[in-house]
Formats: C-alpha cells, structure tokens, sequence
C-alpha cells in the first residue's frame, strides 16, 4: 500500500494519495499534505474549506456536493479553484484527510 510520511510517522493512503485512516488526520498534517500537493501554506479561507468537509464527512460519511460546499462556505467556486489548484476533491477532500470522493465535489 502507499505512505504518506509525515514527522517520522508513515500514513497509509489510497493509490491517489488520499489518507485511509482519517481519524489519525490533524491540522500539521493537514499542512504537509498541502506543501506536497503544491498548495502551500494553508490561510483561514483554506481552513474554512477544510473545516467544513470535515464537518460534513463526519455528519454524513460522504464529501458534499460542490454547490453545498460554495453556499455553506461563501467561497466562490473559482476562488475554491485558486486556493487548491486540484480542484474542491483531489486538493481540499485530500488535504482534509477525507477519503476520495465517489460523487461530485
């Protein structure tokens, strides 16, 4: 199976490089997972996005729908596009430790 090494501690993920143990996720995490994907630095419009998916994969076991994400956060979507440049599901789902999405994020 591939890693994902972070501080000394290697994190299981699929072949896409989503994690399959979220529940070890946490916010420094979250950071290195950025800084691999070519994100960067993680802001508090960042964070809002993240958040949320977490906020709703815990609620409800499945990434929302773009349009949810949008209206929820007050991010536009082309603004989502530019915080992570893989899109609202390879980039924000992955960097919030979220397992990939099977519908439309």
């Amino acid at each position: 199976m591939p890693t994902f090494t972070f501080a000394g501690q290697a994190f299981v993920t699929d072949e896409d490089g989503f994690l399959q143990e979220s529940a070890r996720w946490d916010r420094d995490l979250a950071q290195a997972l950025a800084n691999a994907d070519g994100t960067g630095a993680l802001t508090e419009e960042h964070w809002r996005v993240i958040d949320y998916l977490r906020g709703y994969w815990r609620e409800y076991d499945s990434a929302p729908m773009v349009r949810r994400l949008v209206k929820a956060t007050g991010i536009p979507l082309q603004r989502i596009f530019v915080l992570f440049p893989a899109g609202p599901a390879q980039g924000a789902c992955k960097i919030a430790g979220l397992p990939k999405p099977t519908g439309c994020v």
